[in-house]
């Protein structure tokens, strides 16, 4: 992969206690690094831009994800999180909001590092029923997932570069992209 910007480099993410969490604090790092690209290819400009009256702003996006990762990180998975309005920005800038997502992830990854088997595999609780750490940090991920696809569509929409998040975008692509569009790709495999 090639990103014109890793704002947490693999050096960065700590090594977790339990070898077998490692995944999640990569996944998670990458998770922070693909928001942080899809957040910077906007504008101020485009804060408050909607494609439908009904959809939330940009803006809107952005003050939810960061908020809700407080939510998700501070009240069900237990870790020690800033107050809630802390989390957003003074000044809505996408300098700003991208920099907070970072700022707050960091710490997140230190808290998770440390964590044993038995604090994944613990059953807590989730808004109105109960679930593992580990059901809720992927609960997590995909969420952020989902609202980083949103701002994607609008990037296209507003006629900007979408940029590259598991291989190549229609806008970024290398020498050695492998995209799977065909059935002869999609039929190879390594033996």
């Amino acid at each position: 992969m090639h990103y014109d910007s890793i704002p947490i480099p693999g050096a960065q993410i700590p090594q977790a206690a339990e070898p077998r969490w490692q995944h999640l604090l990569d996944t998670y790092a990458s998770e922070v690094n693909k928001l942080h690209s899809t957040w910077t290819a906007l504008s101020d400009a485009d804060l408050d831009f909607r494609p439908h009256p009904k959809s939330a702003t940009a803006q809107d996006i952005l003050r939810h994800e960061l908020l809700s990762s407080r939510r998700f990180f501070g009240e069900f998975l237990g870790l020690p999180e800033p107050a809630a309005a802390l989390v957003i920005p003074a000044e809505p800038h996408i300098p700003a909001f991208a920099a907070r997502l970072v700022d707050l992830a960091l710490p997140r990854l230190q808290f998770l590092a440390s964590q044993t088997d038995s604090w994944w595999l613990e059953t807590v609780p989730f808004f109105d029923t109960r679930r593992q750490r580990i059901w809720i940090f992927w609960r997590r991920i995909l969420h952020s997932g989902h609202h980083r696809t949103q701002l994607t569509v609008y990037l296209r929409l507003l006629q900007k570069p979408v940029p590259a998040i598991y291989g190549p975008s229609a806008d970024v692509t290398w020498h050695g992209a492998d995209p799977t569009t065909t059935l002869q790709a999609a039929e190879r495999h390594e033996p």
